[in-house]
């Protein structure tokens, strides 16, 4: 017997299968998705490998494998996806297979301490009869002991850690009654469970409108049939779409069957856990997303495998879960960008979803408000059915918008982040005891620092872009590699105090805000709040379920969050997102007013939203003010087609980076001449600096091919790249970017 083995390795030239036979005495338990240690070239130490294929001879097979690896495996379709995924994403089949691995799995085990969590528990070792009878002969003198014993008679199993707190004991008194025969400490595993201090009330279906009713039944009959469809649930914001995803999954549930639920951002997650946890108990949920520690995940994971959880909920890598029995794939806020990974494999979770609802007959919902241009011109053309919820729930009105021109505040010498108007509204929210949220898409307090004698400004020494001001540390930081430096009081290079801040941040917002209304009670909500665990959760429950009267954010305040006392939002900048060097600025643009503004109001309350910009006439801000969704559509569609921009092709961008500038052109060139080799007349962009040419200390040059993406487009790439040998310099060819700087 021969097995086919993908080696573990992100060598491109190894990204293909080695044949190696099977010992007899691995016979009866080898099998296609093993984890095996394999002898490779001439390397001593034996290397990690997935088993692929079966075969029973082979001509290539020279070595033996020397061990199978217990702890998991792959599923064939597993494998399937992972080899989809790397001609697709132009990888290594094994860097797509560690998507699909346990967490904490690392390229040589899988960490004990993170395949249980062992705890100690302590117990009473003898009947508390005896024990009184010990005190009574005053057998047992000391006072602590004895009020340690009586505390067990009533949590007999209790955790030692807690046995010390509540008992007010020692850990000396604890090993001396254990010594003493009189308890005993056992080692158990626990399961680590994130929903430990959730308390959520349950809550009964809703009965649905005429149009929740209508997508329900639609996308119901699928699921009764046992059939695929793609359906975009296109619904203003607050019209009930997660009542919608709630009733489907019921009907999934009844036939016996399990479901994905992917939300793009973290701070969705607890909410949309809440949502699940009220109308179906915790014990069905599985929570899936980076800030639960490597052993939380770990053990949701294998909640999962074992069937104990029913309903998954994640961010995109909850697509990998190792579910079966799928009955339905929902994916929320369908537009946002971070449904795409920027890390290799560079994958679209939405595609991979396509494919896995495609794999096993269920329907593949995507919802939102503001719909991803590709997705409703899609749904334009019949590729996919669309159900639209053109009211909001409860009868809520969507909220007044009004815009503030910015060169009229300065023109009448406003200065201030506040126009006159939003102070106003804030003021008369203060006074009506009504919640505010104020967006800004810009962390820190300042976005750069300059001298005004010489010009010279402060950049990040790996990176080439400016530094952001934090006033809290007083620190210049760069937001691409992390690098941190103090304050500037003197300019390096002229040595003058003439050092001034430019640009606006949240955390400026936040002072101007405190200063402006020192009676309110505000909270931010941004990268540099929420590094800590849990902390998306306290902020928006703090807000909300303290009723705190401002909340100023980034874009984690946008999307989904449900705020019934909230009636006014304000945006600081408006113009923040226009000037991107990305064909999706007025897309971006368009989806974060409408879907902030959706914040407001929700309840039966009327709401107000406030958008401050420089360009008030600029076509997505005119579109977002009248919550138009299909006069932006019309518009932008139009303007892509003649410019040939997806949904009209696909953008291909090759990356080269390195820390050699000059090795990085050299292989842009090869890359370039060699795809002109292959076929001259592909539409392809001479190689040339990015935008941030700098990133990590690493010189980064591209070439951007538009193009339909088709097998003959993949091949031409892979044959292109495949010829060039590498070293420190690396590759990376990246399918429709999030960002192209």
């Amino acid at each position: 017997m021969v097995v086919e083995v993908i080696i573990n390795s992100n060598v491109k030239n190894l990204n293909k299968t080695f044949d190696y036979n099977v010992p007899a005495e691995f016979a009866g338990t080898i099998c296609v998705g093993k984890r095996v240690m394999v002898p490779f070239g001439r390397n001593k130490s034996l290397e990690e490998g997935f088993v692929v294929g079966i075969k029973e001879s082979s001509e290539f097979a020279t070595k033996n494998i020397e061990r199978i690896e217990e702890g998991f495996e792959l599923t064939q379709d597993n494998i399937n996806l992972a080899k989809l995924m790397a001609r697709r994403y132009f990888c290594n089949i094994s860097d797509c297979i560690k998507l699909m691995l346990p967490p904490g799995t690392t390229t040589k085990k899988i960490e004990n301490r993170v395949k249980e969590k062992n705890m100690n528990f302590v117990f009473l070792k003898k009947d508390f009869e005896d024990i009184e009878n010990d005190i009574e002969n005053k057998k047992i003198k000391s006072e602590k002991q004895i009020r340690v014993l009586k505390f067990l008679k009533d949590n007999d199993g209790i955790l030692k850690t807690d046995l010390e707190i509540f008992s007010d004991t020692s850990s000396n008194i604890i090993k001396t009654l254990e010594k003493n025969g009189y308890i005993e400490i056992i080692e158990k595993a626990v399961e680590r469970n994130p929903f430990i201090n959730k308390n959520v009330l349950k809550t009964e279906k809703l009965k649905l409108n005429q149009e929740q009713e209508i997508a329900f039944n639609m996308i119901n009959e699928k699921i009764e049939n046992n059939q695929f469809e793609e359906f975009l649930l296109y619904g203003v914001t607050g019209s009930g779409k997660t009542e919608v995803y709630l009733q489907l999954i019921e009907k999934v549930l009844i036939k016996g069957k399990r479901a994905i639920v992917l939300v793009p951002e973290i701070s969705l997650t607890p909410q949309m856990v809440d949502r699940f946890i009220a109308r179906f108990g915790q014990e069905k949920i599985a929570v899936l997303h980076s800030k639960l520690s490597v052993g939380e995940r770990y053990d949701q994971w294998q909640n999962i495998k074992q069937k104990k959880a029913s309903i998954i909920i994640g961010a995109r890598s909850a697509i990998f879960a190792p579910i079966e029995d799928l009955g339905i794939i929902i994916i929320d806020e369908e537009h946002d960008s971070s449904y795409k990974s920027d890390m290799t494999p560079r994958y679209n979770a939405k595609d991979l979803s396509r494919y896995i609802a495609k794999q096993n007959n269920i329907p593949l919902v995507l919802g939102s408000a503001t719909p991803d241009i590709t997705t409703y011109y899609k749904a334009q053309n019949c590729d996919i059915t669309l159900l639209e919820l053109n009211k909001r729930a409860n009868n809520a009105n969507l909220p007044e918008v009004e815009i503030v021109d910015l060169r009229d505040e300065l023109a009448s010498g406003n200065k201030s982040m506040l126009s006159k108007k939003l102070y106003t509204e804030i003021e008369k929210n203060l006074e009506a005891k009504k919640q505010t949220i104020l967006f800004l898409n810009r962390r820190g307090y300042s976005t750069f620092v300059i001298c005004r004698d010489c010009g010279y400004t402060a950049k990040c020494k790996n990176c080439d872009i400016t530094l952001t001001y934090h006033i809290r540390e007083n620190k210049l930081k760069c937001h691409y590699c992390g690098f941190e430096q103090n304050n500037l009081s003197v300019c390096p290079e002229c040595n003058s105090s003439n050092i001034r801040y430019f640009g606006t941040g949240t955390q400026k917002l936040e002072a101007e805000i405190n200063k402006l209304f020192p009676q309110a009670t505000t909270i931010r909500m941004d990268i540099d709040t929420v590094t800590k665990k849990n902390s998306h959760e306290e902020i928006l429950n703090h807000f909300k379920n303290e009723n705190l009267d401002i909340l100023i954010g980034t874009q984690m305040v946008v999307k989904g969050h449900h705020f019934p006392n909230v009636t006014l939002v304000g945006v600081i900048a408006a113009d923040s997102s226009l000037y991107m060097e990305d064909y999706r600025a007025t897309e971006r643009t368009f989806q974060i007013l409408t879907q902030v503004a959706g914040r407001a109001g929700r309840e039966n309350l009327p709401g107000k939203v406030i958008i401050q910009t420089y360009n008030p006439d600029n076509f997505s801000i005119e579109c977002a003010k009248a919550q138009d969704y299909d006069t932006f559509y019309n518009g932008e569609i139009n303007l892509r087609k003649e410019l040939k921009y997806p949904p009209f092709c696909d953008i291909i961008v090759i990356g080269i980076n390195g820390e050699n500038k000059q090795e990085v052109i050299e292989i842009s060139n090869k890359v370039y001449n060699n795809i002109k080799k292959i076929n001259n007349s592909l539409p392809i962009i001479k190689p040339m600096p990015s935008p941030i040419e700098k990133v990590k200390n690493r010189y980064r040059w591209r070439m951007v091919i538009k193009t339909k993406l088709n097998q003959n487009i993949i091949d031409i790439i892979n044959i292109a790249i495949e010829k060039i040998k590498l070293k420190n310099t690396r590759i990376v060819v990246d399918v429709n970017p999030t960002s192209m700087m």
